[in-house]
């Protein structure tokens, strides 16, 4: 129980430090970043950890775009969701538990007319 604490304590403070991270973007970069922060989250499955980490990832990627004064949307595309899609598509979500169990479901039943 303790170890939980601890890492709920250590996650609130790492994702604090990111915040912090994000506010020194360009305002262009940052308006992107909130909207692919909320459409990340609204998929994050477990106990976030993974999406934690993406979201570090996409703030490296944006801090050193703005480096290189690139434009926000010359790296996430005009369609910034199949960017998010892709961006998470290695991440835990919580449609994974149901699109796990629709095709065990279908398996099941095909199995038992064979």
């Amino acid at each position: 129980m303790l170890n939980k604490i601890n890492q709920l304590i250590q996650d609130k403070q790492e994702y604090k430090e990111q915040m912090a991270r994000v506010k020194k973007l360009p305002e262009d970069y940052r308006f992107v970043f909130e909207k692919i922060q909320s459409y990340m989250w609204t998929f994050a499955g477990g106990d976030g950890n993974a999406m934690l980490k993406k979201q570090y990832e996409l703030i490296e990627l944006f801090e050193e775009s703005a480096r290189e004064n690139k434009h926000v949307l010359d790296i996430t595309g005009d369609d910034v969701a199949s960017f998010c899609d892709e961006f998470i598509s290695d991440t835990d979500k919580w449609t994974d538990r149901y699109r796990k169990k629709l095709n065990n479901a279908l398996q099941n039943e095909a199995a038992r007319h064979n």
